[in-house]
């Protein structure tokens, strides 16, 4: 089984009470919190006992197994950790969850007051994903008609799920930010007449940059302002049997440079380029270099399915003034073992995620069933941060949710990536929270040995430990 089930609000409240999100600073000036999951599942986000700073000339292992913490050395800001709110997800917490479920299910993930992972990020889909129920955009017309006035516009397909849950979710977590990206084009606008493959007709540009302005439009007068949008979901890729469209990177350009940019300009939403694969970093570095089109995206985003997150910090360098998000990974069935999955969330997407300059980090599908879906088409074995029975409204956490903890619960909106050494074997990350100068620092240790190793911190250190195929999570006040 994945995870633990969540049979009630008393028991997820006795379980996660004491675990403080965000871990504002230790009570004693030098003590350090620990939070630890082992990949046996013995430990699941336990909250073991303080560790106490005990000086530099305590005993050491050698300095290989030492990670020196550098308050001084400030990278990006983070704007949050979370997964997608999917017309999947946002289905089943509204229609197969009573009131006390769902009550309790969107506090346990976007709560931050030891109820919850505070999850802080989020994203939605423009129209259908394959993790729908039916394919539909929000402009839909009979075959052979167009609608380039946008007459038909509505929104009004959010209206009995994604819509509720998003503002149920935001009145949890005011501070949500919220980003979209569209599938597919209206099937009037595209080169198929459909909303499976195609590519976007000339003709179009300006309609479709209109349509998604009035997204964020719809939304923002829905009381749910957009972060920011991409203008298409993995557009290197057309999938055959679900909403897809292909948009290469002179067509991004000359779309977002004149059309998309300009019709967002002055509206305060983001524009990311990009939103698929870390295999082809050329695609996102030719858009960058057309200087019309630069000059309106503030970042590029990443998701999983092939290359390394180190190609992350290659465009950042070559473009330091975008900033980088990970904005889409899935879990599923064809990933082995529990253990190693919660290995790849923590170690792979969320340490290396941000080490490479990612400012968010957001899984795919926030909530599946027992039968991986619903979906239409696409992923038929994904896998949800959590997984909710859709006969019983019963919840279980999966990898991701513990992955998730590790790191949402303690590094809050606004905190900066410090630097850190890198050590052999362990992998690492720290923070420090701006609003009280409290440090976190996140491990995982992947090997069949638990690890020791030494934290420093200025004038000062601690004992540290990770076990086998283990995360554990560091929280202590700043350095004096």
């Amino acid at each position: 089984m994945m995870g633990q089930p969540l049979r009630s609000a008393c028991a997820l409240s006795l379980l996660l009470a004491g675990a403080l999100h965000g871990a504002h600073a230790a009570d004693a000036a030098d003590a350090v919190q620990v939070w630890v999951t082992t990949g046996d599942q013995k430990q699941l986000m336990a909250h073991g006992a303080d560790v106490a700073f005990d000086g530099l000339s305590a005993a050491a292992p050698p300095a290989a197994a030492t990670i020196a913490i550098d308050d001084a050395k400030r990278y990006q800001a983070i704007v949050g950790f979370g997964a997608a709110l999917t017309d999947a997800s946002a289905m089943l917490i509204q229609d197969k969850l009573s009131a006390t479920q769902h009550a309790a299910l969107l506090q346990e993930l976007f709560g931050s007051k030891g109820e919850g992972l505070g999850l802080s990020f989020t994203r939605l889909t423009i129209g259908a994903s394959d993790f729908s129920t039916v394919h539909y955009s929000f402009d839909d017309v009979p075959a052979g008609q167009s609608d380039a006035q946008l007459a038909h516009f509505s929104i009004d397909p959010n209206r009995a799920d994604v819509l509720p849950v998003v503002k149920a979710a935001r009145a949890v977590n005011p501070a949500l930010a919220v980003m979209a990206s569209p599938w597919s084009a209206p099937a009037w606008m595209k080169t198929t007449g459909s909303l499976v493959k195609g590519h976007l007709k000339p003709e179009a540009y300006g309609p479709f940059a209109q349509y998604l302005l009035r997204y964020v439009q719809a939304y923002k007068a829905e009381g749910v302002p957009i972060y920011a949008l991409t203008l298409q979901n993995e557009p290197n890729f057309e999938p055959d049997n679900y909403p897809g469209m292909r948009v290469d990177p002179a067509e991004r350009a000359a779309f977002i440079g004149g059309y998309l940019g300009p019709a967002l300009a002055g509206s305060g939403v983001k524009l990311f380029d990009w939103d698929h694969n870390w295999d082809h970093p050329e695609s996102p570095l030719g858009v960058l270099a057309d200087a019309k089109a630069a000059r309106y995206i503030d970042a590029v985003a990443w998701h999983c399915y092939g290359g390394k997150p180190d190609v992350q910090s290659s465009v950042h360098d070559a473009y330091p003034d975008k900033d980088v998000y990970l904005t889409e990974c899935s879990g599923g069935d064809w990933a082995p073992g529990w253990a190693k999955q919660l290995q790849f969330f923590t170690g792979t997407l969320l340490i290396d995620g941000t080490r490479n300059w990612a400012r968010g980090v957001l899984f795919w599908n926030l909530a599946l069933d027992q039968n991986k879906g619903p979906h239409l088409g696409g992923c038929g074995t994904c896998r949800g941060v959590v997984t909710i029975d859709s006969r019983t409204g019963q919840v279980t956490r999966n990898p991701e949710w513990y992955a998730l903890a590790h790191v949402s619960r303690f590094v809050r909106p606004g905190a900066q990536r410090i630097a850190s050494t890198e050590i052999a074997e362990v992998k690492s990350v720290a923070f420090r929270n701006v609003d009280d100068g409290s440090h976190v620092l996140v491990l995982a240790n992947a090997g069949p040995a638990a690890r020791s190793l030494r934290v420093r911190d200025g004038g000062r250190s601690f004992q540290a430990s990770v076990p086998a195929d283990g995360v554990a999570t560091y929280v202590w006040s700043g350095a004096k």
